[in-house]
């Protein structure tokens, strides 16, 4: 999907009701946004009467404003003792607002303390999705800013209930284009409503040409009708396959505790599943990287694609999980900022305009002289540099434990295989034994994953099968005794990150095909050398005043993940699908191609492609573990329950296990040693 700045919005505060200045428009009547809401949208859509005694309940809204239908619906859910156990509300808004415009629109609210956690939570205004979590995460918002000609076609939900709430159809005309109606019809779920204030006639002909049935209601506030719809789906009706599991039992069983896994279990057991956690090793944190911090951020990239795009959406969700748990003390960490030094595009002028080529906003990262840098690490930097203010570092081993409470954990477990039984799946230990079962199973176990995984990676079924092209890579870190005044997280050729203690650590080395786990004295001797030109310090050479470790990486060729579910190895009826936005399926047709691939090299598309019910995987994450978490183990949750996903559909097939079917035996990306860890 391509990206394009986005344009906050620009409002007028002189009258009696905000005006939008781009469509002439006010955002609600003199009746105010909370009364019109509950009237049209909430009694519109029969709520809350229809969530009641739902596990979930999805809302789909076209136009987020100001965020007040949303306000008055958490707070309508709130209110609610029969409420469903959860509520998505998913918005599109082309022009949202800045933090400070919400907060004057949300002042004098009676719904303060819901307006204010709202507002603590306001992401930077990026195009992407961005997903917010309230109530311990049983109230999601689901916001995606930019285009909704763009957006409703990229994402993936059965909606129960659609919120039309665009400026009037004779002012902001694309928010009621045909396409709109159409995409609500794919997006809807079979018994799904949908209301609006307009009674426009071109309004109510597009909601009944996309199979709705339409029918006045009394309006409110000097509004003599709105409109109230409920969808027919008609015979032969085309629906994606569903990935959720097909089983009552909301059991899961995640092998391995690593980063990928915790989250994962983390985000099943937020959703309600009851969670347990196996792994080879018997400590708290399982098989989690030794080292005593890593990084997270996101990128910024000429053409924002796919690779950009991910890191972006996971860097600002690993912000908004990461930064309460070290603020607790929980987790170590700093999640004050990160800087990233930039020598290939030279002076700071050639930051500050691809910056504004991007459009990315302050928030997020902004272009810093070397100068100013210099005074935000506390150390020499002789080169301009990315800040991103939401990265920084955490303590793997803390934030693993953190995101395993919950959960159950099965320690000194070693799994040998992985064997269906019906609808539910089998873990079978080393010594022969059954370690457990379930209807869900998400591999998570790093380098062992496509050992588990043999069966559905190798050719069969008339599927050209060459399965996951893979690098593992060593990788080792140098720790220095004494403290430095490094005061963020530098990253560029290598990286260094000063410790809660003060003491720095820095790497990474990085030898493809390499088995050494002992620490080595050159290996020390590259970090530090890396580390002196990176932080400008006189720091020392000689190994002997370094400790270390070793570790190994996986990274897929294409440097994205592999996240999501496990490709039958046939060739047959869908179980499951990755669509591409606005493709219907054809025979030969591509899909969105992952980094450097061309769509004509797949001979089987991804929608055709078989899914195991029940079994996925998150694996290959590389340098980049901690920032792609908690994003993955989301999707992977969403996947298995039927909730929205929390990532536009093109990047979903970007990092599908199944994206190399068909393409030729790829070549090795690297050799030798290169920077990375990060």
């Amino acid at each position: 999907m391509k990206t394009e700045p986005i344009t906050p919005a620009r409002i007028d505060w002189s009258g009696e009701a905000p005006r939008a200045l781009d469509f002439d428009d006010i955002y609600h009547p003199r009746i105010g946004a909370l009364a019109q809401a509950g009237h049209v949208f909430l009694r519109g859509n029969a709520l809350p009467a229809r969530w009641r005694g739902r596990a979930r309940f999805t809302i789909l809204e076209t136009g987020f404003g100001l965020g007040l239908n949303f306000l008055a619906t958490w707070a309508a859910w709130r209110g609610d003792g029969e409420r469903c156990e959860r509520l998505h509300f998913v918005s599109v808004e082309k022009h949202p607002p800045t933090r400070a415009d919400l907060q004057r629109a949300h002042a004098g609210l009676p719904l303060a303390d819901l307006a204010q956690a709202l507002q603590a939570l306001w992401p930077p205004l990026t195009p992407n999705l961005h997903l917010l979590e309230f109530e311990g995460g049983r109230v999601q918002l689901l916001l995606a800013f930019g285009d909704i000609a763009r957006w409703l076609p990229a994402l993936r939900l059965q909606a129960d209930a659609c919120f039309l709430d665009g400026f009037a159809p004779e002012r902001n005309a694309a928010m009621w284009a045909p396409s709109v109606f159409e995409a609500l019809r794919r997006h809807a779920a079979p018994d799904a409503t949908a209301a609006t204030w307009s009674a426009a006639r071109s309004v109510r002909d597009g909601l009944a040409r996309a199979g709705f049935a339409v029918e006045r209601a009394a309006g409110v506030g000097g509004k003599r009708e709105i409109s109230v719809a409920r969808y027919v789906p008609r015979a032969g009706r085309r629906t994606p396959p569903d990935l959720r599991v097909p089983h009552a039992e909301r059991k899961a069983l995640v092998v391995g505790a690593g980063v990928a896994g915790a989250f994962t279990a983390a985000a099943l057991h937020a959703d309600g599943w009851d969670v347990s956690v196996v792994d080879r090793r018997g400590d708290a944190a399982g098989d989690v990287p030794g080292n005593l911090g890593g990084l997270f951020h996101g990128s910024v990239h000429v053409d924002d694609g796919p690779h950009a795009r991910l890191l972006r959406s996971a860097a600002l969700l690993a912000a908004r999980v990461y930064a309460p748990a070290v603020a607790t003390g929980r987790v170590r960490g700093q999640t004050r900022g990160l800087l990233q030094v930039e020598r290939r595009l030279g002076r700071f002028e050639a930051l500050q305009a691809l910056a504004a080529r991007c459009g990315l906003p302050a928030e997020y990262v902004q272009p810093l002289a070397a100068s100013e840098a210099a005074r935000h690490a506390g150390v020499p930097i002789d080169a301009p540099a990315w800040f991103f203010p939401g990265g920084g570092w955490v303590a793997p081993g803390d934030l693993v434990g953190h995101a395993l409470q919950g959960t159950r954990r099965i320690g000194n477990t070693a799994i040998a295989r992985i064997e269906r039984r019906g609808t539910r799946w089998r873990l079978w230990d080393e010594r022969g034994h059954v370690v457990d079962e379930a209807p869900l199973v998400v591999v998570c176990a790093a380098e062992a994953s496509t050992r588990l995984l043999g069966p559905w990676l190798a050719p069969s079924g008339g599927l050209d099968w060459p399965g996951w092209p893979i690098e593992r890579s060593r990788g080792q870190v140098s720790v220095l005794g004494a403290t430095t005044p490094l005061a963020l997280p530098l990253v560029g050729d290598g990286y260094a990150l000063p410790l809660a203690d003060g003491r720095l650590l820095c790497g990474a080395t990085r030898h493809d095909g390499d088995d050494d786990d002992a620490v080595r004295a050159h290996d020390h001797r590259f970090n530090a050398e890396r580390a002196r030109r990176l932080t400008g310090l006189d720091l020392p050479l000689a190994p002997e005043a370094w400790q270390g470790r070793v570790g190994w990486r996986l990274t897929a060729i294409d440097r994205q993940p592999i996240a999501g579910p496990v490709v039958a190895p046939t060739l047959g009826s869908t179980l499951g699908s990755i669509e591409h936005p606005g493709m219907e399926p054809q025979i030969g047709s591509g899909v969105a191609p992952a980094v450097g691939w061309q769509a004509r090299e797949r001979s089987v598309p991804l929608h055709r492609l078989a899914r195991e019910p029940g079994l996925f995987v998150v694996t290959a994450l590389g340098s980049r573990g901690l920032t792609l978490a908690p994003l993955l183990g989301r999707l992977v949750a969403a996947m298995a329950g039927g909730s929205p996903w929390p990532l536009e559909r093109d990047l979903v097939a970007a990092i599908d296990a199944g994206r190399w079917l068909g393409r030729a035996a790829p070549k090795r990306r690297h050799t030798g040693e290169l920077p990375g860890l990060r």
